[in-house]
Formats: C-alpha cells, sequence, structure tokens
C-alpha cells in the first residue's frame, strides 16, 4: 500500500509518498481502506516537530480518516 509519510521534520513539502507494508489488524482492530484524510493544524506542527508530543519518524499524519473497513482481527 502506499502513505504520505512523514521522514524528516519540516512543512508539506517534506512529505513522500512511499510504498510501506499493508498492516494485519490485532484481535479486536480494523483495517481501514482510506479514500480521504483530514490534514489539521496539530498535524502540520508535527510534522514540523513544533507540537507538543514528538512522534517518532517515519509516521503518516492525519488522524481524521473516511473509508471502508477492509479486514478486521478476531474479537
Amino acid at each position: 500500500m502506499r502513505a504520505l509519510m512523514s521522514c524528516e521534520p519540516g512543512g508539506p513539502e517534506t512529505l513522500r509518498l512511499l510504498d510501506v507494508p499493508e498492516p494485519v489488524p490485532a484481535p479486536g482492530q480494523v483495517l481501514v481502506a482510506v479514500k480521504a484524510c483530514g490534514v489539521n493544524y496539530p498535524d502540520l506542527l508535527t510534522i514540523q516537530d513544533r507540537y507538543q508530543v514528538k512522534t517518532p519518524r517515519p509516521f503518516a499524519p492525519g488522524a481524521e480518516v473516511a473509508g471502508v473497513v477492509a479486514a478486521a482481527g478476531e474479537g
């Protein structure tokens, strides 16, 4: 699958579209095939290393998603 990833601090121009392994949902979790993702002000602060919590890189910014359930873990 492809994901827009933050690999280094900076603005939106530093984000990279990368091939990443497809995650496998654990028990009680679902895998969502994301069709749209909102990128908000806290996401911009996070990719610039200016947010109060420092997220380890690489990471995919965006916490608001819309999509369809592609797989479900047990439970």
